[in-house]
């Protein structure tokens, strides 16, 4: 599906990097994996920009603050880490990419700013400002042959937002079971896949997209 692709993964040891990482590889792409977080203007300039995909795999560990207690640190530094990366990303690589006629920009996002959460404001809108990125950006990038697209998620395993001792507590049992349609977490390995697709030549047909991910739990 990825053969001879060579696709940029940020912050790969956080979120769905590794998890992405390996399936990329295993598709056939030659993958480049970042690993710091690109909170800084100067942290791009050492990606690479002959690309034929990018991954933004951008993720903190998400503020639980209630509105009234949140702070200007925490909205700046969240939206410095998920934020800020995606407008400095695609002008480090899209113009190689509209000289090679094509390429794939990918964000994992998240459905929290899909649905309400309490004690999420910040970590909300954060999300929500990828989505809104990822759908001006994405229609105005679609005739240079660049399709910009958004995997919205949520009760995916992950090591950062669902790790073992999390899925392990019985009080997130019963909240996955009242919450989530499917019953179960997104594996890893699924959400990967579908993001190998969107990343894939089969996939030229998308822009601005917003895909969830999350078992039907945007339903209500």
């Amino acid at each position: 599906m990825l053969t001879n692709k060579r696709i940029l993964i940020t912050q790969c040891h956080d979120f769905m990097g590794p998890t992405l990482v390996d399936t990329f590889r295993r598709l056939g792409a030659d993958v480049i994996a970042s690993e710091p977080a690109l909170n800084t203007p100067d942290a791009i300039e050492h990606l690479p920009t002959d690309l034929d995909a990018v991954v933004a795999n951008l993720a903190i560990p998400a503020p639980r603050s209630p509105i009234l207690d949140s702070t200007e640190d925490e909205w700046r530094e969240t939206f410095s880490v998920l934020v800020d990366p995606l407008p400095r990303l695609v002008r480090r690589v899209v113009p190689g990419m509209i000289q090679r006629r094509g390429g794939k920009v990918l964000v994992m996002g998240s459905a929290s700013a899909l649905r309400g959460m309490r004690n999420a404001s910040t970590y909300s809108a954060a999300r929500g400002a990828q989505i809104s990125f990822v759908q001006a950006a994405g229609v105005e990038l679609a005739r240079d042959g660049i399709n910009l697209n958004i995997i919205a998620q949520n009760f995916v395993a992950n090591p950062t937002y669902f790790p073992p001792e999390v899925q392990a507590n019985p009080k997130f049992q019963a909240r996955l079971d009242n919450e989530v349609p499917l019953g179960r977490l997104v594996s890893a390995e699924e959400d990967a896949q579908f993001a190998a697709y969107l990343c894939s030549d089969a996939a030229n047909c998308f822009v601005g997209q917003v895909f969830p991910v999350c078992g039907g739990w945007v339903q209500r």
